[in-house]
């Protein structure tokens, strides 16, 4: 199964700038969260990103910030640990009441497709600090949701890489897929004949 861009919204936990000096390895990660906005702004994607407490732990990193901006990303600001209440409903349009009323009154298993979640994107790409806390927290309960969700490895982070690989594992095992930016960029694009080749290209070089 191969990522598909017209069904992929792109996450980004948490890149802050008094988070992100403590992360192992931060100069990597940070430029990889970078390439995956610039990719996203590219190919129309829609991007949304949080932060934990940005009151003591700061908005988005420069670098990343600028392009955010440049998307028109959504940004969600948390306490808790998980982003994924703020988020779902922003990742899943809203369940349209029918003539046999609220379709949440139902459960998920019971309800009949709407029209809004047929026209929905229920693929998540998914990166952020720390891999084991906010990131690792946010994956969890997005796969509860019954969104499919792909973690970028080489754009998560936590302050050890015993943490960080922890959750990698305990997110295989949750059902989640773990890939590359490089995985992201050659499948959303699929082609060399796409139209942004050259210009995703470039951001990997």
């Amino acid at each position: 199964m191969l990522l598909d861009v017209d069904d992929s919204q792109l996450v980004l936990v948490d890149y802050q700038v008094r988070l992100m000096p403590a992360i192992h390895e931060a100069a990597a990660v940070q430029a990889n969260a970078v390439r995956l906005a610039e990719l996203a702004r590219l190919m129309h994607v829609p991007l949304f990103a949080t932060a934990q407490n940005p009151a003591k732990l700061g908005a988005s990193v420069p670098e990343l910030q600028a392009v955010l901006a440049a998307a028109g990303a959504r940004q969600v600001d948390k306490m808790q640990f998980s982003a994924a209440e703020g988020l779902v409903e922003l990742l899943r349009p809203p369940v349209r009441k029918s003539a046999g009323g609220n379709a949440r009154s139902l459960p998920r298993h019971l309800q009949k497709p709407q029209a809004s979640q047929e026209e929905g994107r229920s693929t998540v790409v998914i990166a952020g600090c720390e891999a084991h806390v906010c990131l690792l927290q946010t994956a969890l309960e997005l796969l509860e949701e019954e969104f499919e969700v792909w973690v970028v490895t080489d754009a998560c982070g936590s302050r050890t890489e015993r943490n960080r690989d922890a959750a990698f594992d305990r997110l295989a095992g949750a059902g989640a897929e773990l890939v590359t930016t490089e995985m992201v960029v050659f499948e959303w694009l699929r082609s060399a004949e796409h139209p942004a080749f050259k210009d995703a290209q470039a951001l990997i070089k």
